[in-house]
């Protein structure tokens, strides 16, 4: 008997809650469609890969990465469309910084594959720059071999190590 007075206040303010919105003649601050919260209206959620201003974006969209031949450090026509995105990209989010990573297969001594992985994280970096990318805004590091994306032996896993990858940092979402 002690709880049904409780119990009545909880019913009311629960069908309180329930009342229509559009009661009043359709207010347009009260008609206005709404996103489950934390979901914006245009459906972009931000730092998701369909957020063009996000690192997400720019790695899966964009790519993070260049490919290059055997013992080489030149640019291939894909590698240039692929930093030709970046640049467009971080031209427009200049919020954000990069290190440019240079990588090597595993055939060669490790001193070789330290100065390969210089040359094409270079490569990479020149071409950003001869796209308008501020120099302050680029590094370039060399692994070599030391952090292979794939471990074997055959052409296929060596043809995926020898790459220069753009690492952001900085921005909104870091």
């Amino acid at each position: 008997m002690k709880f049904l007075p409780m119990s009545l206040l909880v019913a009311a303010v629960a069908l309180s809650a329930c009342t229509n919105p559009n009661r009043f003649g359709g207010d347009d601050e009260l008609s206005t469609p709404t996103a489950p919260l934390g979901t914006p209206l245009n459906g972009i959620v931000p730092g998701s890969a369909n957020d063009p201003s996000s690192t997400a974006y720019f790695n899966q969209t964009v790519g993070d990465r260049v490919l290059f031949e055997v013992d080489q450090a030149t640019l291939t026509a894909a590698g240039r469309a692929t930093l030709d995105g970046q640049a467009g990209w971080l031209t427009t989010n200049t919020d954000y910084q990069a290190v440019i990573e240079g990588h090597a297969d595993e055939q060669g001594t490790r001193e070789y594959n330290l100065a390969l992985g210089a040359r094409r994280a270079n490569s990479a970096r020149e071409y950003l720059l001869s796209k308008g990318v501020p120099a302050s805004r680029l590094r370039v590091v060399s692994y070599g071999k030391e952090r292979p994306i794939e471990v074997c032996s055959n052409e296929a896993c060596y043809a995926k190590n020898r790459r220069a990858v753009t690492v952001l940092a900085g921005g909104q979402n870091s």
